[in-house]
């Protein structure tokens, strides 16, 4: 969602990115249109929204551009047994990243984070690329 205020003095509409919310109801929304079984399993997964990957987290990917990171799925996949000390999974979503994505691509904003949230929680549940594309194409609005 691209919020547009009105027309300033010099006949130009300010434009204001969308915020960490904006994105974070946008990946809700795209989560919630998963279809069954998927969606019972994600209880547990927690979404953070931030402004780019930690330098650590870019560092041990091998990543030197922080714009070069949309998303990230860290934990243990549904089928794995839990070890002790195991934390939650997670779905981080880069915000910054994602609109650098969607200013150069032109991809509407929610196609784009549907896009990362599915390929994100396809790791959850330990899908090839392909199944991915399957799924993302399920929730696509």
């Amino acid at each position: 969602m691209l919020y547009v205020s009105p027309m300033d003095d010099a006949g130009q509409q300010p434009r204001f990115a969308p915020t960490r919310e904006d994105i974070e109801s946008l990946a809700l929304a795209a989560l919630s249109r998963l279809p069954e079984p998927f969606r019972s399993h994600l209880s547990n997964v927690v979404l953070f929204v931030e402004e780019f990957a930690d330098p650590q987290v870019l560092k041990e990917m091998e990543i030197d551009d922080p714009f070069g990171l949309t998303g990230l799925y860290t934990g243990r996949p549904v089928g794995e047994a839990a070890q002790s000390g195991d934390l939650p999974p997670t779905v981080h979503l880069f915000r910054r990243p994602l609109l650098d994505e969607w200013v150069e691509t032109g991809v509407p904003l929610d196609m784009l984070i549907t896009h990362v949230v599915v390929h994100e929680i396809g790791h959850h549940f330990g899908l090839s690329d392909l199944d991915m594309h399957v799924l993302e194409d399920m929730v696509t609005l």
